[in-house]
């Protein structure tokens, strides 16, 4: 057997497109265990997913060898690509089909994924989603004629701009829908590079280090040319400055204040019984004015469950009514309780995280990266609907 086999490499995109098509890819992720349960790749069909950390691997080839399929495609997943790319070779002579993918977890957590959101016939606006799929975020281009503004944009701000050329449009603004605790904002990043103004609330800009304007309560929004009304609507609840975005009343915008599934946590300002009154008001009184058919885009999820077959995480306000436990009919007391009562451990690097965004620390390259491992943790862990 040669000492050197050729080593097939996949993509981050290619793998993804493999889990979306069914083409039930298997995985072999080498490492650690600790690592591994913190955060794996998802979407897989069951018993798709195999953890052998790469000291084992190399302690006792021949029993790991005899764990691993025959007959199956075998992607070969590490941090960074290099220790998966040893396994993969070892896999390789022994005659069994393995690729490693490229750049690893961490190449995996960088992958955006851009899909259009169907409009109405009528619609003057196209919105796109972009699906950060490793830390299951989403921020938001819309466009009309020749003008885009982009909302809860990621660190890659390259990713937006390129996306607004292709739709031969200029972008004109960006927008935060709240202080991001789970990832660095490309908001300020944007800001910078293209001279355009950057909103977030001031409750939660307070001591930003940037130029910053206000999404003020009720506020109108311009883009393009075209009949396009975008109204800033004051949701405050997982941070006192949450707001979510109304587009044409027919899309809703929700930041972390309203998930497909759960809610956003109201504890990361160490308020949790404040904020949580905050979100009881505005799910039981602003969000209770909009209609059913309201289409509600977050700006995460909790699950690959979230997604619909198109790709795209979002749900009806009326679905979400009925689905959503968060909306069982509760006073604000048995509210408070319920929320309170399911609130998972704050990841210590998000108080670092908010920093950043504000501005008062900068995190190199390194670090940023660090920082933003794994998915977010941005929501309540509330009980489904049976």
């Amino acid at each position: 057997m040669s000492d050197s086999p050729v080593i097939d490499e996949i993509t981050p995109d290619e793998l993804y497109l493999d889990i979306r098509r069914g083409s039930r890819p298997f995985i072999l992720d080498v490492r650690n265990e600790e690592e591994f349960a913190k955060w794996a790749i998802e979407g897989l069909p069951p018993r798709s997913l195999l953890n052998i950390p790469y000291f084992v691997f190399l302690e006792d080839e021949a029993r790991c060898l005899d764990r691993v399929p025959r007959g199956r495609d075998v992607t070969v997943v590490c941090a960074k690509g290099g220790s998966s790319a040893f396994v993969a070779s070892i896999l390789t002579q022994h005659g069994i089909r393995a690729r490693n993918l490229q750049g690893g977890m961490i190449a995996w957590g960088d992958l955006h994924v851009t899909t259009c959101v169907a409009s109405p016939q009528e619609s003057t606006v196209t919105l796109f989603q972009i699906n950060r799929v490793g830390k299951r975020c989403l921020s938001y281009v819309i466009v009309s004629d020749d003008e885009a503004l982009v909302i809860d944009p990621a660190r890659y701000t390259d990713w937006y701009i390129s996306l607004a050329q292709a739709q031969q449009a200029q972008l004109t603004r960006v927008i935060d829908t709240h202080l991001h605790a789970d990832h660095l904002s490309g908001g300020p990043g944007l800001t910078r590079a293209l001279g355009i103004p950057y909103h977030i609330r001031l409750d939660d800009a307070a001591g930003a280090q940037f130029p910053h304007h206000s999404l003020e309560d009720g506020a109108h929004l311009a883009l393009g040319s075209s009949v396009v009304e975008i109204i800033a609507l004051h949701t405050p609840g997982h941070t006192p400055g949450s707001t979510s975005l109304l587009v044409n009343d027919h899309y809703l915008l929700t930041g972390d204040t309203l998930f497909v599934s759960s809610i956003g946590r109201p504890d990361l300002g160490d308020k949790a019984e404040e904020w949580a009154q905050l979100l009881y008001r505005t799910l039981f009184d602003r969000i209770a004015r909009l209609p059913d058919d309201v289409l509600i885009l977050p700006a995460h999820y909790s699950d690959v469950t979230e997604m619909r077959p198109d790709g795209i995480v979002a749900t009806t306000l009326g679905e979400a009514r009925q689905r959503n436990p968060v909306f069982e009919r509760r006073t604000e007391a048995q509210f408070l309780e319920y929320i309170l009562g399911r609130l998972p451990a704050q990841p210590p690097i998000y108080h670092e995280i908010r920093r950043a965004n504000l501005g008062r620390i900068v995190l190199d390259a390194e670090h940023a990266i660090v920082a933003e491992l794994g998915p977010n943790q941005c929501a309540a862990a509330l009980s489904p609907r049976v």
